[in-house]
């Protein structure tokens, strides 16, 4: 790539005439401000560079490419390309200063993103999620109450994990109980996408949105929680419209035993015991919430330490084979449907607990994509493009309206990609407006399959019965859940305008 990166400036610097004049225009400018190329031939290609890379992201399910490769392709492109203006004008440090903010702004998400990711990995191996799901098989309920079951459930999991691992959970039960009510499954998968966004938006580090608005520190950690009745009146107004159209029937109940492996608990605890740490980091000390869940990381490690220490005088559980259940293994960091991973776990069920081996197994593409896009969005920043929106966003139009558009856009773009982009904006805005845009940037994604990966994974999970058009067809009633969710901030959250 560097190669590549070297001869490709070469024949810019050969097809524009600007980049060769970029030294004379830079004298005259001062250091310390960075320079406007948002009408150079750096800032053309760099939006260019972006937004196809971000396409070929979106449209991963189609091209089997995974999407953290063109976005880090894309995001060292953009800093190539400001890189060799400011270098060719003397002003490289500059430069250095500006990507090494970004690169600590994603290094603290990071961080915090991957302690969370592996104790969901350790919880997954001790077989707290396979125990939930059976006992929800075993208690025999109808379609309608699984139906409320299972979106309740994904409202206050996704409060504490990710949107994504809160939907294929719940994805899995829904598949088992609904196999002979294809319309079960369709409605159900839909509501369980509205609960595990909403779920999310009123946790400080439920969602991806949540957790940049908490780090920047424009919302303190407590009154995000103001947004809890307003992200149940989101998931309420669509579930009990849709409530109506649930077949009144009772499937069969499938009865089988689920024990949860030695250590769940306490695992279950010290995650518990990790967030009250990253909150307290930040709350009490004034430091990174990701110091904190790096402290709580230790708890873990110490407690794998125990449990491969007295191994030996405990027997080992193998939880039951769920094959005749015909549903897929609930793997959140995996691969769905991939037989070679079932064998794995299976393996993985008879060696020692290894806290090594479930940082090993974090979704890597995601991370690795949140790397592309923080770095590449810090890049459009820095070249001027987030300010000229932040212009014509917040300058020009009310701030209601424009963090309702901005909720809107979230149901075509990642939500985590449009929250990046306003906080880097910066838009002076009251912390009414910083909920609002935290609200309407969480649940926006719902009114689309597409707009949230909770959608994107349910389609992969459920492919034929969920689907983009199955829930377009539901959009209105979800929108009206929107309308409801902002109209709730408003009337209770009035003393934060």
């Amino acid at each position: 790539m560097s190669i590549f990166s070297k001869y490709n400036l070469i024949l810019l610097a050969l097809l524009f005439p600007s980049f060769s004049m970029a030294a004379e225009e830079m004298n005259t400018i001062s250091q310390t401000q960075p320079l406007d190329l948002t009408q150079h031939w750096a800032g053309y290609l760099a939006l260019v560079v972006f937004a196809v890379a971000y396409i070929l992201a979106m449209t991963e399910e189609v091209t089997e490419l995974k999407k953290s490769k063109p976005m880090v392709f894309a995001a060292s492109v953009i800093w190539i390309f400001i890189a060799a203006v400011y270098v060719s004008g003397g002003m490289s440090e500059q430069a250095g200063a500006a990507f090494r903010s970004c690169l600590e702004g994603f290094g603290e998400l990071f961080l915090f993103i991957m302690v969370s990711m592996t104790y969901l990995n350790a919880m997954e191996d001790r077989g707290v999620f396979d125990s939930l799901r059976v006992w929800l098989l075993s208690k025999n309920f109808t379609y309608r109450q699984l139906f409320w079951i299972t979106g309740f459930q994904a409202f206050f999991i996704s409060s504490a994990c990710n949107n994504l691992t809160t939907a294929l959970l719940m994805g899995s039960v829904i598949l088992a109980m609904g196999k002979d009510s294809p319309r079960f499954v369709a409605l159900s998968c839909i509501n369980v996408v509205v609960a595990s966004n909403a779920g999310g938006s009123f946790s400080p580090f439920g969602d991806i949105t949540t957790l940049l608005v908490w780090q920047k520190g424009v919302v303190p950690f407590a009154d995000f929680f103001s947004l809890l009745i307003p992200a149940i009146v989101n998931v309420a107004i669509p579930a009990a419209i849709m409530h109506f159209f649930i077949p009144n029937e009772r499937p069969a109940a499938v009865m089988e035993a689920q024990n949860m492996r030695r250590g769940a608990w306490i695992i279950i605890f010290l995650f518990v015991m990790t967030i009250i740490t990253a909150a307290c980091f930040e709350n009490f000390l004034g430091l990174p919430p990701a110091g904190g869940m790096m402290l709580g990381l230790t708890y873990l490690k110490f407690f794998s330490y125990y449990l491969q220490k007295t191994r030996d005088s405990h027997p080992i559980v193998i939880p039951v084979d769920l094959t005749d259940v015909k549903i897929d293994y609930f793997a959140p960091m995996k691969y769905m449907n991939n037989p070679q991973a079932q064998k794995n776990k299976q393996v993985a069920q008879e060696l020692p607990f290894d806290i090594f081996q479930k940082v090993a197994n974090l979704e890597w593409d995601t991370l690795l994509f949140f790397y592309g896009v923080m770095m590449g969005v810090g890049g459009l920043s820095f070249i001027g493009y987030l300010g000229v929106a932040s212009h014509h966003l917040y300058g020009g139009i009310d701030p209601t309206v424009a963090n309702i558009m901005v909720g809107i856009a979230s149901a075509f773009v990642d939500n985590g990609t449009i929250m990046l982009s306003v906080l880097t904006m910066a838009p002076d805005i009251s912390e009414g407006q910083w909920l609002l845009v935290t609200l309407t940037a969480g649940v926006g994604g719902s009114m689309l399959a597409i707009g949230s990966a909770a959608g994107v994974g349910l389609m992969g999970q459920a492919k034929g019965i969920y689907t983009f058009t199955s829930h377009l067809k539901w959009t209105p009633v979800i929108a009206l859940g929107y309308i409801g969710s902002i109209a709730a901030h408003f009337l209770i959250n009035g003393r934060f305008f």
